[in-house]
């Protein structure tokens, strides 16, 4: 039981921290073009900056929100299931920790989706090379990337 109250506790942290993260940007960081819009962090190689994503990844689907919201919903419902039914077998504490941080990003960015109309991003790497400085995260699509790699790599150990 205490497991378990640890896996959803992953969960729980991931949401309420971004959640809060995302809403002091809002509160803090002015939008592009309205000022001071991003600050360094860590000696430059994070950035704090606002942006709205519309969309998916990169932005992909951002003309088609409605069906990217639904997309999200779908796709974090089907999660959790899988994350219950794996609450209830022993073992493979390495599936379930990378479900809980990927359910966690899961809940933040579908919150978002369907109570803002979009993602709020706010972090960006502080590297010389353009184009991926101008890409825009959140803790949530990190917690999704580990969480995805964590639970495939449990997969692989478990096959």
């Amino acid at each position: 039981m205490a497991a378990v109250i640890g896996f959803v506790t992953i969960v729980l942290v991931i949401f309420f921290g971004d959640l809060h993260l995302k809403n002091r940007v809002e509160k803090y960081i002015p939008a592009r073009g309205t000022g001071k819009c991003e600050q360094n962090l860590l000696g430059g190689k994070l950035i704090l900056r606002r942006h709205h994503n519309r969309g998916m990844i990169l932005n992909t689907g951002e003309g088609k929100q409605s069906l990217v919201a639904v997309l999200s919903l779908v796709l974090t419902a089907v999660l959790t299931v899988v994350f219950v039914i794996s609450l209830g077998h022993r073992g493979n504490n390495l599936l379930r920790t990378g479900l809980a941080l990927l359910l966690g990003g899961a809940f933040s960015n579908t919150y978002d989706r369907l109570k803002r109309k979009y993602v709020v991003d706010y972090l960006s790497f502080g590297v010389k090379w353009g184009r991926l400085r101008q890409v825009v995260f959140n803790i949530s699509d990190f917690c999704i990337i580990i969480g995805a790699l964590a639970a495939a790599l449990a997969c692989t150990r478990g096959a």
